[in-house]
C-alpha cells in the first residue's frame, strides 16, 4: 500500500492517476471538507485526515509500505482559502506525518522538496522544507528527498504575471539567470517511479531538459503570440525587503516572492537526468509555451 499525502492538489492528483494505471494499491489522505470522489473514481482508498490534526495520522499509515508527500499549504495560502499556515501544515503538521509513519512502520517515504535549497532565500517555505529534510535525514525509514526545480505550469502563467495573453510579464530581478523549469507531469511520473523502484537514491535534484531565463521565455512567448511583451522588473533589493516584511502575515507570497528571487540568483547545476534515466521524455519551456500559445489562438 503507498500512502499519498497532497492527493487532491494538481501534482498529488497526477500521481495518484499513475501510481493507479500501473496497478499499485493507493491510499489518500483527504480533509474532511474535500471531495474525494475524483479518487474513488479511480479506485484510490481515502482516508480522511488532516496534517494540522496529528491523531488522524497513524490511522492513515496503518499497512503502508510506501508514502509520497507532496502535500503544502502555500497554494492555499496564496489563494486565501486556509488559516493554516505554512509552519502548520509544511512542518509542524509534516513533522507529525513522519512520526506517525516511523511508529507504523512505514519502509520507505518520498518527500518532495527544491533545488537549490541550500543557498535559496529565506522564506516560510523554505525553513520548512530544510526542517523536514533533517528531520527525514535522521530517520530510521528509507528516505527519498526529490528535489524539483519550478512548475512550468505555474511560473509561466497568469498566477505568476506571466500573462502571455495581455503580453505582460513580470520578472524578480535581472531576468537574465537560466533556470531548469519543469513540467507538472514530469515530477509526478519521477515520484511515481522513485516509489516503486528498489534501491532508489536518498537525493534527487532535476530539472527539465532547456535552461531557460525568464528574460528568454518572455522573447519566445512574445514571438509566439506576434506581439511583444511587456516586461516589468521588481529589482533585487526590493525582492528581498518585500520577503522580510510579508514572512509573517503573508507566508505564502513572501515564499512566492523568495522563490523567484532565487531563481534570479542562483544557477541551476541540476539537470533532467534523472527523468530519462528511468525513461522518462521532459517536456521544454519551448513546448510548453508553444502549447499555451496554440490553445490561446484557438479561443
Amino acid at each position: 500500500m503507498i500512502l499519498l499525502v497532497g492527493a487532491t492538489g494538481d501534482l498529488g492528483g497526477r500521481v495518484a492517476r499513475l501510481l493507479r494505471e500501473s496497478g499499485q494499491d493507493v491510499r489518500c489522505l483527504v480533509r474532511r471538507t474535500t471531495d474525494d470522489s475524483p479518487l474513488r473514481a479511480i479506485g484510490a482508498e481515502v482516508a480522511r485526515g488532516d496534517l494540522t490534526e496529528p491523531a488522524t495520522l497513524p490511522p492513515a499509515c496503518e499497512g503502508v509500505q510506501t508514502l509520497v508527500a507532496t502535500a503544502t499549504a502555500i497554494s492555499r495560502r496564496l489563494a486565501g482559502t486556509s488559516s493554516a499556515t505554512i509552519r502548520d501544515v509544511d512542518e509542524v503538521g509534516m513533522g507529525h506525518l513522519i512520526d506517525a509513519a516511523e511508529a507504523a512502520g512505514v519502509q520507505r517515504f518520498v518527500y518532495l522538496s527544491f533545488t537549490g535549497i541550500e543557498t535559496a532565500v529565506e522564506t516560510p517555505l523554505r525553513h520548512a522544507k530544510r526542517a523536514m529534510e533533517r528531520r527525514l535525514a535522521a530517520s530510521a525509514m528509507q528516505t527519498v528527498i526529490v528535489r524539483s526545480d519550478a512548475f512550468q505550469e505555474i511560473h509561466f502563467s497568469p498566477i505568476s504575471r506571466f500573462d502571455m495573453a495581455a503580453g505582460r510579464v513580470s520578472v524578480i530581478g535581472h531576468g537574465n539567470t537560466k533556470a531548469r523549469w519543469v513540467a507538472t507531469d514530469d515530477v509526478a511520473a519521477l515520484l511515481c517511479a522513485l516509489a516503486v523502484e528498489p534501491d532508489p537514491p536518498r537525493l534527487v535534484e532535476f530539472g527539465g531538459p532547456e535552461p531557460v531565463s525568464k528574460n528568454e521565455a518572455a522573447a519566445l512567448a512574445g514571438k509566439l503570440m506576434h506581439h511583444k511583451m511587456k516586461v516589468q522588473h521588481m529589482p533585487r533589493p526590493v525582492a528581498r525587503l518585500a520577503v522580510k516584511a510579508l514572512s509573517r502575515r503573508r507566508d505564502g507570497l513572501a515564499s512566492a516572492l523568495g522563490a523567484g528571487l532565487t531563481s534570479d540568483l542562483n544557477v541551476a547545476t541540476w539537470d533532467d537526468t534523472p527523468l530519462r534515466r528511468r525513461g522518462i521524455d521532459p517536456k521544454s519551456v519551448s513546448d510548453f509555451l508553444k502549447e499555451q500559445a496554440q490553445a490561446l489562438s484557438g479561443r
